[in-house]
């Protein structure tokens, strides 16, 4: 249990570390207006707090930084919610009060609005990567070798992918190739596509359809399109004006990352309901280990269709970019259902 006097001191250290990103010293913090102690009682507590794991010591300074384990307990015991500002409410309901014609616009907007806000990378899960599943495949010819594949969900969401056929593809074979996967694929989530295709519908083309391996290339095509661009994203190089992140391969590391839609839709998903915090190394991936994620959960008729995230650095400004999630998945819910209606 830390006492009174070092919960005073961490948080201080915390939120001064958040605002400057420079390392923090014992004469910083008793200059606060809020801080009664001496700066030797505020040393020897830093030296007590460091040795207990809540603070590090850079080797080229003599101040200190939140350790990970430092910020978790910020988090979970010292942070409170920040009162948004009037502006930054105006900014959501004027945002949010544009008119959309299909949820998916809304999701993207979202992402745009919340990079905005906090100046870190929002990352978005739409609502049809887990919720969606496939009602009816259809391949509309156009020309010898050019078909349109027209992919329809439960919800209604259409897609149409032109796809190729060698010209020694029949018709026929077409045809058998949507009948099996509309028997053998109807109501089945849109995200488990890929893998249904390789572990189950392969064989049964290989049994029943003349050029199968060319026909299984063009599905694995047109599903990996399916599980695509519902992933969206917010200021993807809003982590390069950190000063955490001037190491050309760390950056690297992470911008390679948020191409892979099916790695990160991964990492956001929740199976918590409202606000979840991950703290460097918390998260999956390794290039994370320096930042954290916060996620809320949005909501359509009261069941769960899809998480908003936010990127940044352990340094992050925790109270406003929880408030802001907060508020932003409440009325992004609210806005979802309306358009629903």
């Amino acid at each position: 249990m830390l006492t009174e006097r070092q919960l005073s001191i961490l948080k201080a250290i915390v939120d001064d570390y958040v605002t400057n990103a420079e390392p923090v010293g014992s004469r910083t913090i008793s200059k606060r207006s809020d801080m009664s102690f001496s700066p030797a009682t505020i040393r020897n507590e830093m030296s007590d707090l460091e040795e207990m794991g809540f603070l590090e010591k850079p080797h080229s300074s003599a101040g200190r930084i939140p350790s990970q384990k430092g910020y978790r307990y910020y988090v979970d015991h010292l942070l409170s919610p920040a009162q948004l500002s009037v502006n930054d409410m105006q900014d959501i309901r004027s945002q949010l009060a544009v008119k959309f014609h299909e949820s998916e616009q809304i999701i993207q907007h979202s992402a745009k609005i919340l990079s905005q806000l906090t100046s870190y990378t929002s990352i978005v899960l739409g609502p049809e990567v887990f919720e969606s599943k496939l009602k009816q495949i259809q391949m509309i010819p156009i020309s010898k070798d050019k078909a349109v594949c027209i992919v329809v969900t439960d919800s209604g969401h259409v897609e149409n992918q032109t796809v190729q056929f060698p010209e020694s593809v029949e018709a026929a074979d077409v045809e058998k190739v949507v009948n099996i996967l509309n028997e053998k694929l109807q109501g089945v989530p849109i995200y488990q596509l890929q893998s249904r295709l390789s572990q189950e519908i392969a064989s049964v083309l290989k049994q029943h359809v003349n050029r199968y391996e060319t026909m299984y290339s063009v599905l694995r095509d047109v599903f990996a399109e399916q599980k695509q661009e519902k992933v969206y994203y917010g200021g993807k190089t809003n982590i390069l004006s950190q000063p955490e992140f001037h190491d050309v391969k760390r950056v690297r590391a992470i911008l390679n990352l948020f191409e892979e839609d099916s790695l990160m839709s991964r990492q956001i998903r929740t199976d918590n309901t409202g606000l979840t915090i991950r703290i460097g190394e918390e998260n999956d991936f390794k290039p994370f280990d320096d930042l954290s994620l916060v996620t809320a959960t949005y909501t359509l008729g009261g069941k769960y269709i899809g998480t908003l995230g936010i990127l940044g650095p352990t340094r992050m400004e925790y109270p406003r970019v929880i408030s802001l999630l907060d508020h932003f998945s409440k009325d992004m819910s609210k806005l979802l259902n309306r358009s629903s209606d």
